[in-house]
């Protein structure tokens, strides 16, 4: 099974509950999703940057800027499944294909040779050699992955943030769980210590679907563990889904606070040599 197209799919949407409107948020006298639309179009190896959103107003400003839009249901509870509720278009996008046209023989081959990269709309500094990584990830591979993630290693300070989700690794690079919790747990050592005892990886919030996995999302049956660390990640691990992983050297800015959003118009000021 080997990937032959590679989209990307940036869901947004403008009623973020802590920080309404924050993608279409100035930095650096761009909004915010422009920032990150144009960052994955620098990526080598995509054939299309597409917008997912249920906004109108997203909608014209991305087709202004010259990128497709696929407009999604207002209730999706999350970016995989927003961009899952469309993985029919956006695969037919990547390959210049009508879906509706696609018999079932066809629509399965066309979604397993295909890569869907989630990138959120909230990465405005996302380095798009990760997006090229991920590309070549699915290409290393004889039989193509059913999810690719990127991680990268933790500082000693970072270990037991609960905001920084963690990725516990086998010794082959898949992980076998994520968590908000430090892991693995280092017994009879002090916390504080337990990074001199093992590596604590960091999990970047970016996902390399297989198409034909993406698209039976909502198939995928209740996840417990989800529900306990909100971590839509948990999912695909009790389904029994391979998530392969690759190493990055760290995690781009999120900006989910007002405190980040300044961070980010710092960030973006120094960039272009502003005072």
């Amino acid at each position: 099974m080997v990937i032959k197209h590679n989209v990307v799919a940036v869901p947004a949407r403008l009623q973020s509950s802590r920080l309404p409107n924050k993608v279409l948020a100035d930095i650096g006298g761009m909004p915010m999703i422009q920032r990150v639309l144009e960052r994955c179009r620098e990526a080598q190896g995509i054939d299309v940057v597409v917008l997912c959103t249920d906004s109108s107003e997203l909608q014209e400003l991305a087709k202004s800027w010259d990128f497709p839009v696929l407009i999604t249901d207002e209730n999706c509870s999350s970016g995989s499944e927003r961009i899952a509720s469309v993985a029919d278009a956006l695969v037919g996008l990547a390959w210049e294909e009508d879906p509706s046209c696609w018999d079932p023989a066809l629509r399965s081959k066309r979604l397993s040779h295909t890569a869907v990269i989630n990138v959120q709309g909230d990465q405005p500094f996302l380095d798009p050699l990760i997006v090229t990584k991920m590309v070549r990830e699915f290409q290393l591979c004889e039989s193509a992955p059913a999810v690719v993630t990127p991680v990268y290693r933790l500082s000693a300070d970072t270990i037991h943030n609960p905001a920084v989700v963690k990725t516990l690794l086998a010794s082959d690079g898949r992980a076998l769980y994520f968590s908000r919790s430090a892991i693995p747990h280092v017994r009879d050592v002090d916390p504080s210590e337990w990074h001199r005892h093992a590596t604590f990886w960091g999990h970047v919030g970016m996902y390399g679907f297989r198409g034909d996995v993406l698209a039976g999302w909502d198939q995928l049956p209740h996840s417990p563990l989800e529900d306990l660390e909100k971590l839509e990640q948990l999912r695909l691990i009790e389904a029994g889904y391979t998530v392969a992983t690759f190493q990055v050297e760290g995690t781009s800015l999120s900006v989910d606070t007002a405190d980040q959003l300044e961070q980010a118009r710092l960030m973006a000021a120094a960039d272009l040599g502003d005072p």
